[in-house]
């Protein structure tokens, strides 16, 4: 059962336990325009019965909430995006503490502006996550030290038609985690930037191989 919409912990967020204790918990991390409501089907495709918990963005582009500033189409606002990072890492923190998350068991599964804060969360704070499912992500910054991914499994989802993220960028977001010894697969769909049935078909495997038994 879910919670509702809550404005506790720092983020407006929803939560859904996991059916079972030993069950991952996904956090959810929407699009530009998107809200704490969004991706909540998204996590029920591709994992049945695990936790979900899926903040709201709190930048305001055009009045769309967004998880970080952005200058133009493609270039970050580097100084907020480090802030909203490690609000982001705060907010995991205080959500396990107050839900009984395990961070051990926790997956991020982002899109877009979500999916590039995830990567950032992943690579600046490594120990809040279990691993991500990536859709349509570009690099949001290059580490200067590259951290310890080992054992942390990524499925980046992108789109060889995609008009906002050029194939290099996803290329090269891979051969990052890769460098950190992060498990990546990197899944190419003949589509745009769009969720697509098959994103969620393949992340729906990607979930059952790597954490069902794990």
């Amino acid at each position: 059962m879910s919670t509702g919409a809550s404005h506790n912990l720092g983020f407006t967020h929803r939560f859904e336990p996991a059916a079972e204790a030993s069950a991952p918990t996904l956090l959810l991390l929407h699009g530009t325009g998107g809200n704490e409501n969004d991706l909540l089907p998204l996590g029920r495709a591709i994992a049945p019965g695990a936790g979900l918990l899926s903040p709201r963005g709190k930048v305001l582009e055009n009045g769309m909430p967004r998880f970080f500033r952005r200058l133009a189409e493609g270039v970050f606002d580097q100084e907020d995006l480090t802030v909203r990072s490690r609000e982001l890492a705060e907010f995991i923190d205080a959500a396990s503490g107050h839900y009984g998350i395990d961070p051990a068991r926790l997956v991020a599964v982002g899109f877009s502006n979500g999916a590039n804060i995830g990567a950032s969360v992943l690579l600046r704070f490594p120990d809040r996550l279990a691993g991500a499912i990536l859709i349509r992500a570009m690099v949001p910054f290059v580490p200067k030290q590259i951290p310890d991914l080992r054992a942390k499994p990524v499925l980046l989802l992108s789109g060889r038609e995609d008009p906002i993220v050029p194939t290099d960028q996803a290329e090269q977001l891979a051969a990052i985690f890769k460098l950190a010894g992060a498990d990546v697969t990197l899944h190419w769909e003949n589509s745009g930037h769009a969720l697509t049935q098959a994103d969620v078909s393949t992340a729906r495997a990607w979930m059952k191989r790597v954490f069902d038994n794990s």
